[in-house]
């Protein structure tokens, strides 16, 4: 039986509370990295239900969850305010194009160091779970499969839940369900479209 994505995700509230993932029970000794992938043109029906029902049942559940939430672009966009470069990209991206822009800020923007951000961010360990949006919003700046690799050292025991606009078939990510695929196998679909 194919579920609907309301039906998936009505499933993820009691996935994510369960001891089973909170604990990474059952998964060898794999890492907890959880995706819930799904149709882009669906990503703001996903967003407002993550920030409209997600976020706040798991702040009710008791004991509260501790979760962290990291909006990709938020945080892309915050690292370059920092670096007082967020003007000065916008403007080279009307004068001089995507490209050019895409590898003046490949150097700021490399994974790894938005990984060490986000663990900066939030005490990881402290962490019941980490939710991650946002990924289609920062393509092509950010490659969604170099950043979950940068997390595994960051995220020890802590789950990491991605929320996807694209496929995931628990090999490989498709973002948008168009663009070339990117190898990726260390993570797990939270809810599958099958029961």
């Amino acid at each position: 039986m194919t579920l609907s994505l309301e039906e998936r995700l009505n499933q993820i509230l009691p996935r994510v509370t369960s001891r089973d993932f909170l604990e990474s029970n059952g998964l060898g000794n794999e890492i907890g990295f959880w995706i819930f992938d799904y149709p882009p043109d669906r990503e703001l029906d996903v967003r407002d239900f993550v920030s409209g029902t997600i976020l706040p049942a798991l702040a009710k559940q008791a004991p509260p969850l501790r979760t962290g939430a990291v909006n990709l672009l938020s945080l892309v966009t915050d690292l370059l305010e920092e670096r007082n470069l967020l003007d000065k990209a916008i403007e080279m991206q009307a004068g001089k194009g995507d490209d050019s822009t895409l590898a003046a800020l490949r150097s700021v923007l490399k994974e790894d160091k938005l990984a060490q951000k986000i663990a900066a961010q939030f005490e990881v360990s402290s962490l019941d779970l980490l939710i991650i949006t946002g990924v289609g919003a920062v393509y092509p700046m950010l490659r969604t499969h170099t950043l979950l690799s940068a997390l595994h050292p960051i995220m020890g025991k802590t789950p990491l839940l991605m929320f996807f606009p694209g496929r995931y078939d628990g090999h490989s990510l498709r973002l948008f369900n168009t663009l070339a695929e990117d190898h990726y196998y260390r993570a797990f679909r939270l809810v599958p479209e099958t029961s």
